[in-house]
């Protein structure tokens, strides 16, 4: 009996003693533990802790604090991000759409991660916290297809853009240029449709196109032609109620004057 305990204490060591070269070996792997666990790797390594919800936290000696939520299947941001995080990496989830009160809070955020999700929308204001700070914005494989420049409002951030179905409009034009693009990535910035498609807006890269038209311009063209429109539309209808007051008028007056003539005529005696 007492040789089977001594076998189970040192299968018990050994393997203690592997999962902590697992983790040493590994101090990136992403947790799902229900409990929180504070790890630290040396004085020279940075500070562990993977939460109830699986994200993986660390900090810096110097303070910054990352947050990787990779590869989660998350379908919205995750509640309690600490404030003082510096990355946030999101990357690789199922996020559709990233609401305006999404980074509340996070107002030292210098890079943030959403690349390889689902999104086709950003409310506007969603980066309102994070614009003084945010310098790395990765939004590539995703399926935008717009950016509004309400979304964006101050932010001027490092930006990779690519593999979306973008449609090349004046909303684009407007938004790329509070964007630092990397001049490599231009060319897989592409247009998968465009306001002006009869011109050669579809299929080409972004850059191209703006070079070519101001998209804005035709934007401007099509409102001008649509205010005409609705201009003489309403002139018509103005002109039609005085043509129809007039000759309604001119009726009464008629029948009011064939009235007068046959009446009788009062006899003056002298």
């Amino acid at each position: 009996m007492h040789h089977h305990a001594v076998h189970w204490i040192i299968f018990t060591s050994s393997f203690v003693d592997l999962m902590l070269i697992i983790v040493l070996l590994r101090p990136t792997i992403v947790m799902t533990s229900s409990t929180v666990a504070l790890l630290r790797h040396g004085d020279d390594m940075p500070v562990v802790m993977v939460t109830s919800d699986g994200c993986y936290q660390s900090r810096t000696e110097e303070g910054a604090m990352t947050v990787r939520c990779s590869w989660m299947g998350l379908t919205q941001v995750p509640a309690g991000i600490p404030n003082l995080t510096f990355h946030l990496l999101l990357d690789n989830n199922q996020l559709s759409s990233l609401p305006s009160n999404s980074l509340f809070g996070l107002r030292v955020l210098h890079k943030l991660d959403l690349s390889h999700n689902q999104l086709t929308l950003l409310e506007p204001g969603c980066f309102r916290d994070s614009t003084p700070t945010l310098r790395f914005l990765d939004l590539s494989s995703n399926r935008l297809s717009t950016l509004d420049p309400a979304a964006l409002g101050g932010l001027r951030a490092h930006a990779n853009l690519t593999s979306n179905p973008w449609h090349c409009d004046c909303k684009l034009q407007v938004s790329m240029p509070k964007l630092d693009l990397d001049p490599s990535s231009l060319a897989d910035v592409i247009c998968h449709s465009s306001d002006v498609p009869e011109m050669g807006g579809v299929g080409v890269p972004f850059v191209l196109l703006a070079e070519e038209l101001d998209l804005c311009l035709s934007m401007r063209r099509t409102t001008d032609v649509a205010m005409l429109v609705t201009m003489f539309l309403w002139f018509s209808m103005v002109i039609s109620y005085l043509v129809h007051y007039v000759r309604h008028n001119q009726e009464d007056a008629r029948r009011h004057l064939e009235y007068l003539k046959s009446l009788p005529m009062p006899q003056v005696q002298l």
